[in-house]
Formats: structure tokens, sequence, C-alpha cells
């Protein structure tokens, strides 16, 4: 008896969870109801940290196109982002089909983010080289705050060690 009733309440609860995963918006595949990014506020972001780099460097003009080929490599790959599979199509699929699927689009990814990481680092080692040691003093004293301020997007990915800055 303690066995069946164990069972009916395991059952119960797997019924409603299932139930709620089907009730979700896309479920995991579609991952409609996920927050999504606002492109346009952190290019703006990106833009004025730019911007602001470029002052703080105060430039020569013979610097000029190695700055234009850096920011235009910070810049992501079109469709990087959005590159989400087709909910219909892989409804057609079976579960073993899905999972290939979806490691072939991830490996896909990686592979794409990792040519783009290869890009910048290229980029910025490029427009490095033209600098002065003091401008190569202040682009290490930018990039080290960039890498260390702590922020939301630091512990997303990897740094939860780091607290945020204090705001003035």
């Amino acid at each position: 008896m303690k066995t069946l009733i164990q069972s009916l309440v395991i059952a119960g609860v797997m019924a409603a969870a299932g139930t709620a995963f089907a009730q979700m918006d896309g479920g995991m595949m579609g991952h409609e109801g996920m927050p999504q990014h606002d492109m346009a506020k952190m290019e703006q972001m990106h833009a004025n940290h730019l911007s602001e780099l470029k002052a703080k460097l105060k430039l020569a003009a013979s610097q000029e196109a190695a700055w234009t080929t850096f920011t235009e490599s910070m810049k992501p790959p079109a469709g990087m982002m959005g590159n989400h599979p087709n909910r219909a199509d892989m409804d057609k699929l079976t579960t073993p089909e899905r999972i290939d699927k979806m490691r072939a689009m991830h490996k896909d990814k990686m592979a794409a983010m990792e040519a783009a990481m290869d890009k910048r680092a290229e980029a910025t080692k490029t427009f490095y080289a033209t600098l002065s040691p003091e401008q190569k003093k202040t682009f290490d004293s930018e990039h080290a705050r960039m890498d260390m301020r702590g922020d939301k997007h630091s512990r997303m990915h990897g740094r939860p060690d780091l607290k945020p800055e204090p705001k003035p």
C-alpha cells in the first residue's frame, strides 16, 4: 500500500511538471518567454565605450585606419544571437534526432564564435601595435577595467567572483 501511494504521488508530480513544461511558451526549444537582450541598448553602450576609449587614447591621424579596423572587428557577426532551430522542423524529429541536430547546431555556433573571437583578438593586437607606450598604458588600463568591472555580464559568463564597481 505504501509503495502504491508513493507511486501515485510521484506520477502526480511528474504529470504536473509535464503539463507545466508543455504550457511554457514554446518550451525550451523556442526560447520564447526568456528575457531578450535589448540589442539597440547594448550597441549604444558599446559605441559609447569605444568613443570614450578613443578620446582617452588621443589617436594620431596615422592611427585612424587601425582604429577603424579594430572597432569593426568588435561588432558581433550577423545572426550570431538569433540562430534558433525552427520549432515545426524540430517537432518532426525523434528525440535522438533532435539531440543530434541541437549538438550539430551548437558545434557550428561555437566554431563561429571562436572564429569571431580570433578575428577580434588579431584586430586588437594589430591596433595595439600602432599605439605609443603611453597609449598602450591607457589601453591596458581601460581593458583591465572592462574585464574586472564585475557587472551582470561578467557573472553570467563565468566570473561570479567579481563584485560590481561602486556607483559614484
